[in-house]
């Protein structure tokens, strides 16, 4: 399926060709930039509803933030919001083939579910090694 075959609000090739940096400093551990390079792209696209798909990843950045920092209540409170994103990606029919094969996304929605309602520092471990496995093979946006 192409990009052009995606409804709007849709993940689409464009939206992860702009992804790419992120996702780079993402599996760098670089959360904090991650945050700021998803928070601008996420304030550019105000009516795509595709925008909640970079809102998970700045909530799940800033988790592992506060993961690193062994401040349990911060990430537990982000990984709650990072929840309910993920529900309205699902929700309002954002998810594409392209966030499962790209973003791994299956896999990453797996681990934030996974970690409970009041979760220990440990409950994060598996989510702080998570890393999105196919960023090479995104072609940046020119």
């Amino acid at each position: 399926m192409s990009e052009r075959h995606y409804r709007y609000g849709q993940f689409s090739n464009e939206h992860l060709k702009r992804s790419k940096k992120g996702l780079e400093l993402f599996n760098d551990q670089f959360y904090w930039e991650c945050h700021e390079v998803f928070e601008d792209l996420w304030k550019e696209d105000v009516a795509d509803h595709a925008r909640y798909v970079w809102w998970a990843v700045i909530q799940v950045a800033a988790a592992m933030i506060h993961y690193r920092d062994g401040k349990e209540s911060g990430a537990r409170g982000l990984i709650k919001k990072a929840k309910e994103k993920f529900a309205k990606c699902e929700e309002l029919g954002v998810e594409t083939k392209i966030m499962y094969r790209y973003l791994d996304w299956e896999e990453l929605k797996s681990l934030v579910r996974k970690v409970p309602a009041e979760p220990k520092l440990s409950d994060f471990k598996a989510l702080f090694h998570f890393r999105f496995k196919c960023v090479e093979e995104i072609s940046p946006c020119p």
